[in-house]
């Protein structure tokens, strides 16, 4: 791990035999995952690998899979949905009620967390300053741009404190400053213990920030280590030019000299 240490050596999560499918269509084929108290996850893999599909089923906004996921160790099949309120969710495309303000839809939220509304007005006004964006917190979202949401949908994942955080390219629209602060946050909340499932197409912050990574492909996990075990295992340089070799694309130069030449008018 990057901090040299777990935290804790219990499984905040486990993910036994995981299936999933569509129709016809398997998403999810045997999915084995598990990951300690404290650990940094660096979730990848292409569009359509699967990456979604099980975030999704652990967080019960899908159902009708086979196998077992436990969260802090409760099967959830057997669950009542309490587990629910020690995650936090940063969905990859920010979709918040617009027509309410910051201070309206992170009270809302916080309340569904079952939080005391006072307690999160004070939380969410003070989170909203630290974050750049606390003159806007009277204001409807819809006047909001894109970084701005993306700091409310942040926020609302971490106002109740949770044990667990799943976080979709999280980084999508933040200012390079924020980044830094975003990134120096997932050292702090691992450093209490707090899991996160870090999921994006930025390799290099991937790479940086992860305790471990696990590369899913065509529903399967295909590779889980730290970085410097992958990169022994493939004798690759950088997290991209693993998750090239592991997933078989290998025409990204090809396709770019591609697009070149039909801007060029040489096709």
């Amino acid at each position: 791990m990057k901090r040299g240490i777990i935290v804790e050596t219990k499984s905040a999560l486990e993910i036994k035999d995981l299936r999933k499918s569509f129709g016809s269509k398997n998403v999810l084929n045997g999915v084995n995952i598990e990951v300690y108290r404290g650990e940094i996850i660096g979730y990848i893999g292409p569009n359509g690998a699967g990456k979604s599909t099980t975030v999704k089923l652990i967080l019960g906004l899908l159902e009708d899979y086979d196998g077992e996921i436990k969260v802090l160790g409760e099967n959830i099949k057997n669950s009542d949905g309490s587990y629910k309120k020690r995650i936090g969710y940063v969905p990859e495309v920010a979709d918040v009620y617009e027509s309410l303000t910051a201070k309206e839809y992170l009270t809302f939220i916080g309340q569904l967390y079952g939080m005391e509304y006072d307690d999160i007005d004070k939380k969410a006004k003070e989170l909203m300053e630290v974050f750049n964006v606390g003159e806007s917190y009277n204001s409807r979202l819809s006047n909001f741009s894109k970084g701005m949401k993306q700091k409310v949908m942040i926020i609302a994942s971490i106002l109740h404190n949770p044990d667990i955080l799943f976080w979709d390219e999280p980084l999508s629209g933040l200012d390079a400053n924020i980044i830094m602060i975003v990134k120096e946050l997932l050292e702090e909340l691992a450093s209490k213990g707090k899991t996160i499932f870090y999921s994006s197409h930025i390799m290099d912050v991937v790479e940086k920030i992860s305790d471990r990574i696990i590369l899913i492909n065509e529903g399967t996990v295909i590779a889980d280590g730290t970085f410097e075990e992958l990169k022994l295992q493939i004798n690759e340089g950088s997290l991209e030019n693993i998750f090239n070799e592991l997933t078989g694309f290998s025409m990204h130069k090809e396709t770019a000299k591609k697009i070149i030449s039909i801007v060029e008018g040489e096709v």
